[in-house]
């Protein structure tokens, strides 16, 4: 089956090593324009666009999908089908409704569940145990097509999004190929979405990374593994920006102010413990503006912070 892929980040790169290894004929990739980068003004191109480039598949990187020139390419290699990974464009009906096998799409959620620009990261912050990968028809609509199969996997106490985007790429990739596979041997399922139960994981904006102490010790920490490894949570001491890479939260009567710092080491394995709204926050690494990622006890050791200082 002639199959074009469209993708941009590592986690499209990992399916699409996936279906080149498991023996797909990937015509062509479709990806985002490189970005320009440092202060030279270098481009750097896609994590898709360089696998694909190794393995001599041809790469386009359309800035539309609504004109001729994009409807001539899809003349020109003409797929039966089309798999999207977090490509981040919309695509038209007329490109929807071109393939003979329609276009799929690998999204990280049990949809209905999570549609929508940031399932990981949403799901994570959640505080859910567990999430997944699903493979469905893409439609007109947000994430709204007839779903083909899904995989649940667990989201443990001390995963990150970082984590489930790994995790995901694993499974997710697999599950696309067996999909393909299935639709090739004509015995893949449609299930419609029941959209009542359908919710929407919006996009990361800034304001969600600031970590907000009046919150339970335990939301704060999932809301900072939501976050981890990008863009990253934050707080600010005085005016300086922390971000905060690695915490634990616990149970503890604390009567102090939430966001007062209330007991601090400076040893190997050193700690900022911080009052929240329930709990204590235990922060063990950060980085602090303008410097490298450190140890908590690191940060302590440099009389950087105190107990009865105040995080924000």
């Amino acid at each position: 089956m002639r199959i074009m892929f469209m993708g941009t980040p590592d986690i499209a790169r990992e399916t699409l090593a996936t279906l080149l290894r498991r023996g797909h004929d990937i015509v062509a990739v479709v990806t985002r324009e490189d970005k320009v980068r440092g202060r030279g003004n270098a481009t750097t191109p896609t994590p898709v666009k360089a696998l694909a480039l190794e393995h001599g598949i041809p790469v386009y990187t359309p800035s539309t999908l609504r004109d001729e020139t994009f409807a001539s390419l899809l003349s020109e290699y003409d797929p039966e089908l089309i798999a999207v990974v977090a490509y981040g464009k919309i695509l038209p009906k007329s490109v929807l409704d071109y393939p003979k096998h329609g276009c799929l799409n690998l999204h990280v959620s049990l949809l209905p569940a999570y549609r929508g620009a940031a399932p990981i990261q949403r799901s994570v912050m959640d505080g859910n145990t567990e999430t997944g990968v699903t493979v469905m028809y893409m439609d007109e609509g947000l994430d709204t097509g007839d779903i083909i199969s899904r995989a649940v996997f667990e989201i443990s106490p001390t995963d990150t999004a970082g984590d489930i985007h790994d995790r995901a790429a694993e499974v997710g990739s697999e599950l696309l190929s067996s999909a393909i596979y299935d639709i090739e041997a004509g015995r893949a399922t449609r299930t419609p979405q029941d959209h009542a139960l359908a919710t929407y994981a919006a996009k990361i904006e800034k304001e969600d990374c600031r970590v907000d102490f009046s919150l339970p010790a335990f939301e704060c920490n999932c809301r900072i593994r939501g976050v981890t490894p990008f863009p990253g949570a934050f707080c600010f001491l005085g005016e300086r920006q922390l971000k905060i890479l690695d915490a634990i939260p616990f149970d503890a009567s604390e009567s102090a102010p939430f966001g007062t710092v209330v007991a601090v080491s400076g040893t190997a394995d050193g700690y900022i413990d911080v009052a929240c709204g329930g709990g204590i926050l235990r922060l063990t690494r950060l980085k602090p503006e303008g410097k490298g990622a450190m140890s908590a006890g690191d940060f302590v050791r440099g009389r950087k912070i105190a107990v009865g200082d105040v995080l924000k």
